[in-house]
């Protein structure tokens, strides 16, 4: 596996580091310290999934890049908030194929 093909196990690792020690200076951290940090989590869901349509509306290619980037970030952090890893998402796409 490459680099860039470990990105997304090394960014879930990174989320888990933050839940578990909470760095006060960590945008990731305080959403796991925040009692609305789930919600926060949902609301950036959708302000990025409509940023996102808008982008690919655009035909903006570097804004499709950014907004998708966005969004993986959050779902792996909604994944991480509920006890689930890449491992679930995985078996899910792996059974739909």
């Amino acid at each position: 596996m490459t680099d860039d093909e470990a990105i997304l196990d090394e960014l879930f690792a990174v989320i888990e580091d933050r839940k578990e020690t909470l760095p006060e200076d960590s945008y990731t951290a305080s959403l796991f310290a925040h009692e609305k940090g789930e919600n926060a989590v949902l609301e950036k869901l959708g302000e990025e999934s409509t940023e996102l349509i808008l982008a690919a509306k655009d035909d903006d290619h570097e804004e499709i890049a950014h907004e998708s980037a966005d969004i993986v970030y959050h779902l792996l952090v909604l994944l991480s908030m509920n006890d689930m890893d890449l491992t679930d998402l995985r078996a899910e796409l792996r059974e739909r194929r």
